[in-house]
Order: C-alpha cells, then sequence, then structure tokens
C-alpha cells in the first residue's frame, strides 16, 4: 500500500524504514541488503538512503514509501493518491515507477483525483479507468 500521506519512523535513516516490511516479516535484511540497495537505486535515493525522513523532499518520501511497500515483492500494489503531495514532474516519475512495476506483471491499483495522470497512465500502459461518483461506479471503460 502506498498511502498519499506516507508516513515513517522519523528516527531511522530512509533506507532501514523502506526495509521495515523486512524486520516486521521475520526476514533478514542483512541477508537482503544487495536487493534493499537496487530497490533504494531504482527509486532514485541511492544518495540520500541515510537521510532521516525529515529531512527527504515530498517526491523522496513518495519515492521511499513506494519502495517500502515493493520491498517484499507483493503482486498488488495499492496507491492511494501517490502523487498527490509532489509537482507534476515528479508525479510522472513515480508515474513511470508504477507503470514499470505492472510491466513487470504486477497489478497496480492507482485512486486519484488527477485526470491528467490518469491520461499519462493510458499513454504507457493499458489501463482500465474507473470513474466513482457520490459513492457510487459511474462509468468504466479503458476510453474515460
Amino acid at each position: 500500500m502506498v498511502n498519499q500521506d506516507c508516513e515513517f519512523l522519523d528516527h531511522l535513516p530512509i533506507a532501514e524504514n523502506i526495509a521495515l516490511p523486512l524486520t516486521v516479516s521475520g526476514r533478514d535484511a542483512v541477508k537482503n541488503a544487495s536487493n534493499l540497495r537496487e530497490l533504494i537505486a531504482w527509486v532514485g535515493l541511492s544518495a540520500r538512503a541515510s537521510a532521516r525522513p525529515a529531512e527527504l523532499s515530498g517526491g523522496e518520501r513518495q519515492r521511499a514509501a513506494l519502495a517500502r511497500a515493493i520491498m517484499m515483492d507483493p503482486e498488488l500494489i495499492l496507491a492511494d493518491e501517490p502523487t498527490g503531495n509532489v509537482d507534476w514532474e515528479m508525479s510522472l516519475r513515480l508515474l513511470t515507477l508504477l507503470c514499470e512495476l505492472n510491466r513487470l506483471g504486477k497489478t497496480i491499483v492507482i485512486a486519484t483525483h488527477d485526470l491528467a495522470l490518469i491520461r499519462a497512465a493510458k499513454a504507457q500502459v493499458q489501463a482500465r479507468v474507473l470513474r466513482i461518483a457520490d459513492g457510487k461506479l459511474s462509468a468504466a471503460g479503458t476510453n474515460l
């Protein structure tokens, strides 16, 4: 799960925050260190791995949240307004990362109010869009 307002443990470096699912699940983070380094590089945070969460920009925090969400290699990623706190350039970068995960076989579900982001996603991958209004499904399909 990637939340719009991602939360981290402020006393831990961002690399340890990203590795937290390993720790919680009982997996050895040391054995998975190369995977962790690769994942941190993939989201563009290698130079910031030792920074504390408060030292990161909004975009860096969102990328760290994405890395933490995929640390355990899930088949499904739920992203609630994953680009809500970042500028358009960073939104596209995060979207590209999510689209790449989709191309790798992951199912990605994004909740967003941003129609431009939806259009950008549809330009990169096949997407099915559901429009919800007043708590009800108002339209569905690929041509929304």
